[in-house]
């Protein structure tokens, strides 16, 4: 049975419908980076998500190919998650959606290396005659967060992230964003196939402990 990391990192992937604070561990991702509304018909965001999707296949699929990566063991592509910011604010401002920089992500499996990665590069743009020259390896160290099961659409996410902020003040934190530090989602539903009050995303917010 293929490796199911949303099954077993339950605590990352499947937190419950209230709040908690969590610590994340370092994880390799690839990831690339864009702006603008993510709801645009063929715009930057969609095609960005394609191109991830390509690489984490390639990635995957690489046991049907000659090219064996050490480590290698089958496995589930891990949902797609995005980081999310606006110039000058802390978070993100819903009704500014064309203000969006976002950094769209999908989590690689320990075995696949810096090197293999680029492999995977390369060996896409030959198979599917595209570029992906902007897909990049990236690592990140979350650390201290809050986080909440959101369900309903995308735009209900405001009254979940209210509710955080407010458990993480009981619980003696505050919000500590940064340039690495940013508003996370992880999208468990496929809003292709899933109606809108049925979409569940992981809402994940870096903290720290508010000084005494």
């Amino acid at each position: 049975m293929a490796f199911d990391y949303k099954k077993e990192y339950k605590e990352f992937y499947l937190p419950k419908a209230e709040p908690s604070i969590i610590d994340v561990p370092e994880m390799n991702f690839i990831a690339i980076r864009g702006a603008g509304d993510p709801n645009e018909e063929d715009g930057e965001y969609k095609t960005a998500v394609g191109l991830l999707y390509g690489i984490a296949y390639t990635i995957k699929m690489s046991k049907k190919t000659d090219h064996r990566i050490k480590g290698y063991f089958d496995y589930t592509v891990p949902p797609l998650e995005g980081f999310w910011y606006q110039e000058g604010i802390q978070g993100v401002d819903y009704s500014r959606k064309q203000d969006f920089r976002w950094i769209s992500v999908i989590r690689l499996p320990d075995f696949v290396s810096e090197e293999e990665f680029r492999w995977a590069v390369r060996e896409a743009e030959t198979k599917k005659k595209q570029d992906f020259s902007k897909v990049e390896f990236m690592t990140r160290k979350e650390g201290l967060c809050v986080q909440c099961m959101h369900t309903g659409p995308y735009d209900d996410e405001p009254a979940t992230v209210q509710k955080m902020h407010d458990y993480a003040e009981r619980e003696g934190y505050v919000p500590d964003f940064s340039d690495t530090r940013l508003h996370h989602e992880i999208y468990l539903s496929d809003p292709r196939r899933t109606a809108a009050e049925k979409l569940k995303t992981v809402i994940r917010h870096p903290v720290r402990k508010k000084e005494e």
